[in-house]
């Protein structure tokens, strides 16, 4: 097996697009899109997809890997054509946010060579994904699930791929997904090109390499480690009763910031304690639509929404631009799950903070982790107010004043509309694309108070703040009549109640 290891410059390295291979006009779409020089990966890889040859790449996301593959795939298939339902290039990816991503990534160089790009993903009705394949497609990128339910009812017809990818291989195993996987693979032909990309090669993984690629060139960046010089650690150690204030103080920061909870429920709950004290945040977890998924991703990666709380769902595959913090509100289950979260920040040399909120409780078992995902990591006690908490993360007093949960339900109103577009273009509206206007616009409307003195403001602790005449009352004092207090309860105290 030719082995390969680009942790430093390469005799590829250096090159351009146009030296790798890649026709002008796929590169001049790059440019376009603010991609002027590959990456090593990127380098390493794709003369070796060129040449036909099976490809095993390791690589953390975030590498490079999605253009490693899909550039000289498409190349691949330039100058083809499919037929009805009979897709000539396959990308199997374990979520659906990663299989839009990719399909995003890779529509425009594909326009320009006249080929076609669809995503078969979970979450958006089967009929309208095989209608388009009825209409002909080059390369599908599909999850596995949607992808075997396609087959099932003969909607797509797997004779023809000539070129399959397997990406997040790891994730695949990690969700239990390689059985289908193997099962995909087996209804391709035999001696079809394949590319296998994984963080690691143990377990599962293995097996599959082992079974579907012959002979592999195989290349590999550096492990997914969250070390990078850009990246701090910190562990914030609180009473179990100022949780959720340091959590609500840290979310009101300024900045982009991801929070890791532990389930989906927990998810909901959090996202909504935040718009009680003035934060808006979008919720992301499986049990999420599709359409309210993107569009929550939409919002965030455009900045409409400044917080995105979520489950391990977002941990992998999803490359949103300038994220500075990354909040553990839950500490991940294992030393894996901590890189991969982190990795969403200090992205292409930018700086990161991850912090993990850990409970006396979990303190051992936290300190075990980080020793095992290899990182350098600094612990300090910290309650809601401490500057040290400031200095770490940003954090800053919430305003307490409500704020509306981000519009979710606009995606599946436009896109319905669309038809073959809601499909083909789905990338563009998971990184804002044109919905950016729009989103600009529930922004604002979300941070609009109709009269600030009506609303009743909430302690970060998510309990209300006592208006004036309750603070009278409790001293067995009644407001004069007209004073401001007085009278019956506003909205804004009825919204401060369902606070508890």
């Amino acid at each position: 097996m030719q082995e390969s290891t680009i942790d430093s410059p390469t005799s590829t390295e250096g090159r351009s697009f146009v030296d790798l291979g890649i026709p002008a006009v796929m590169v001049h779409a790059l440019r376009r899109n603010g991609i002027d020089a590959p990456f090593p990966i990127q380098s390493a890889t794709i003369p070796d997809v060129l040449a036909g040859r099976d490809v095993l790449g390791r690589g953390a996301t975030g590498s490079g890997k999605t253009l490693a593959f899909g550039l000289p795939m498409l190349v691949r298939l330039k100058g083809g054509a499919s037929k009805r339902n009979r897709p000539r290039g396959l990308v199997l990816a374990p979520t659906r946010e990663l299989a839009i991503q990719i399909h995003k990534a890779l529509d425009d160089a594909a326009t320009e060579i006249g080929l076609r790009v669809a995503n078969a993903v979970g979450g958006v009705p089967i009929k309208r994904q095989a209608d388009i394949l009825t209409r002909g497609v080059d390369l599908l990128i599909a999850t596995p699930g949607r992808l075997l339910d396609l087959l099932e009812q003969k909607s797509v017809i797997l004779d023809d791929v000539v070129i399959t990818t397997i990406d997040e291989a790891d994730h695949m195993a990690d969700m239990g997904f390689i059985d289908e996987v193997a099962k995909i693979l087996d209804t391709t032909p035999k001696d079809g090109q394949r590319l296998l990309f994984s963080a690691t090669l143990d377990g599962k993984v293995d097996d599959l390499v082992a079974g579907y690629l012959r002979n592999p060139a195989s290349h590999s960046t550096a492990p997914p480690v969250a070390t990078v010089s850009t990246m701090e650690h910190h562990l914030l150690f609180v009473d179990r009763d100022d949780k959720r204030s340091v959590v609500a103080h840290i979310a009101s920061r300024a900045g982009r910031t991801i929070m890791f909870v532990k389930t989906k429920h927990g998810v909901d709950r959090l996202a909504q304690q935040l718009h009680l004290i003035g934060v808006s945040a979008g919720a992301l977890h499986g049990g999420k639509t599709q359409n309210n998924r993107t569009k929550t991703l939409a919002s965030f990666s455009d900045g409409t929404t400044p917080v995105l709380v979520a489950t391990d769902v977002a941990a992998r595959g999803i490359h949103v631009d300038d994220v500075t913090l990354v909040v553990h509100v839950d500490p991940p289950a294992e030393a894996k799950d901590y890189l991969h979260r982190a990795g969403r920040t200090a992205r292409a040399g930018e700086s990161g903070v991850v912090v993990t909120i850990v409970t006396d409780e979990e303190r051992d078992a936290v300190e075990k982790l980080t020793k095992q995902a290899g990182i350098k990591v600094h612990g300090v006690r910290v309650r809601p107010d401490d500057l040290e908490l400031t200095r770490i993360t940003g954090a800053m007093e919430p305003t307490g004043i409500p704020v509306e949960a981000p519009d979710t339900t606009v995606a599946v109103k436009h896109t319905a509309k669309r038809g073959r577009q809601e499909h083909d273009t789905a990338g563009r509206t998971a990184a804002g694309g044109r919905m950016k206007k729009d989103g600009d616009k529930r922004a604002a409307s979300s941070r609009r108070v109709t009269d600030p003195k009506s609303v009743k403001k909430i302690r970060a602790d998510g309990t209300p703040v006592p208006t004036r005449s309750e603070r009278l009352a409790s001293k067995g004092l009644t407001p004069r009549r007209g004073a401001p207090g007085a009278g019956k309860p506003s909205a804004g105290n009825r919204a401060g109640k369902r606070a508890h």
